[in-house]
């Protein structure tokens, strides 16, 4: 498993993951848009969080 720290974003939002535990990449990719807005994030975030999976070739909502 990925950790999320290897994700191009930035220490705040790593941070903001990490508290709804949410550590490794292949968490995080089954999550959607609307779950993560659910969890406090705001578009802005959720499109940093959408380009730096997409800049690994990975999405959110998707198995693997």
């Amino acid at each position: 498993m990925r950790n999320i720290d290897n994700l191009s974003l930035d220490g705040i939002l790593i941070a903001r993951l990490k508290e709804l535990n949410i550590n490794y990449i292949e968490e995080l990719i089954k999550y959607k848009r609307s779950n993560l807005k659910d969890k406090g994030f705001n578009n802005s975030e959720i499109n940093r969080i959408i380009i730096s999976l997409q800049l690994l070739g990975l999405d959110l909502n998707k198995k693997k």
